[in-house]
């Protein structure tokens, strides 16, 4: 990384002077104030704002880049690695990248300015690449992983929580199940789909393209997958649909509002994540479950275990169980009745 030397030696100026230059401008002259900042610029120097109070240790901070704060699983994911932080009087920077990689880029050039103690990260496509900037820096990523080797992952069990999904279909009698799936440059979009390919497989049930549509993980993409999958010839289109994530899911509920499609009674719903709206719905929406919070809060409590206890002492990879919630949203195909009552499976 650039540092104050650096800039010093182009600029050729002392470093005390540089620094009088970007904290205190008022004390260095014109001319050789905009020598310095010419020199930082054309070095990409990244000032780190928090130096004084990291050295005199009244300031801990850590980094935390996730890619939607508007989806409440990547706010519980947030609060979760906010409340083990400030268990250890840590401070967290939060920066969403839109599942931008260039944003993803642009956050992690800012965090090298801060020079946080370590990064939790969900990362992006392009997450490997982008790394490449915090090379020293303790990582762990949630939720998903970039492939990075030596990083630290806490995730859930996503091709068990998505074989749990299918095989409750696969129960209830349904053969045509279709599914709407993330993009499969992320990690937990290609498990979920393992997941249903497996039940599929193990059930007897030959795997179907043409049932499988991708998303961006976004509502208007659950939406259009629902809307062409529903429009297929009667005797083609699925009897069930089972969700890759929940943004995905409240776009294909809304889907079949509009073309009137009821649940479960034409059609079995089940999403994967579960959310205050998916209980209160009508039906109550069928899902998979994950623990959220608990997935923030455990990284975080990793992450800081690394930093007191050195990394060889941790384990590379945690995973953590799914449950699988079954609510109204389910039934046999052509919606008779199934006999099952309301509760909750691990």
């Amino acid at each position: 990384m650039v540092n104050l030397d650096d800039v010093a030696k182009l600029a050729q100026v002392s470093p005390a002077t540089v620094s009088r230059a970007l904290s205190r401008p008022e004390m260095v002259a014109e001319a050789t104030r905009k020598r310095i900042l010419q020199a930082a610029q054309e070095l990409g120097y990244q000032p780190n704002q928090l130096a004084r109070s990291l050295r005199q240790r009244s300031s801990q901070t850590l980094g935390l880049i996730i890619t939607d704060i508007l989806n409440p699983f990547h706010a519980t994911l947030a609060k979760g690695v906010q409340d083990a932080a400030e268990k250890h009087n840590y401070t967290v920077f939060l920066f969403n990248t839109d599942e931008d990689p260039e944003k993803e880029r642009r956050a992690l050039n800012v965090l090298r300015g801060h020079q946080p103690r370590g990064l939790l990260i969900v990362p992006s496509p392009q997450a490997k690449e982008n790394l490449k900037l915090v090379t020293k820096l303790p990582i762990v990523e949630l939720d998903r992983t970039s492939g990075t080797p030596g990083i630290r992952t806490v995730m859930v069990d996503n091709v068990g929580g998505a074989r749990k999904a299918v095989q409750h279909l696969i129960d209830l009698g349904h053969r045509r199940i279709g599914m709407i799936v993330g993009r499969l440059d992320i990690s937990t979009a290609v498990e979920r789909l393992q997941g249903y390919r497996e039940a599929l497989q193990a059930a007897g049930i030959p795997y179907d393209e043409t049932l499988v549509r991708l998303g961006n993980h976004r509502e208007a993409d659950g939406r259009a997958a629902a809307q062409a999958l529903l429009s297929m010839p009667p005797d083609k289109r699925p009897t069930a649909l089972f969700v890759g994530n929940n943004e995905m899911t409240v776009g294909a509920v809304l889907a079949l509002r509009e073309m009137g499609i009821r649940i479960p009674q034409e059609l079995s719903v089940v999403g994967f994540d579960d959310s205050r709206w998916a209980a209160t719905i009508e039906p109550a929406l069928t899902v998979v479950a994950q623990p959220t919070y608990e997935l923030g809060f455990l990284a975080c409590e990793t992450l800081l275990s690394s930093l007191s206890r050195g990394q060889d002492t941790l384990p590379t990879s945690i995973r953590l169980d799914t449950s699988f919630i079954l609510r109204e949203s389910t039934a046999p195909p052509g919606g008779r009745k199934n006999g099952l009552k309301k509760r909750r499976q691990s």
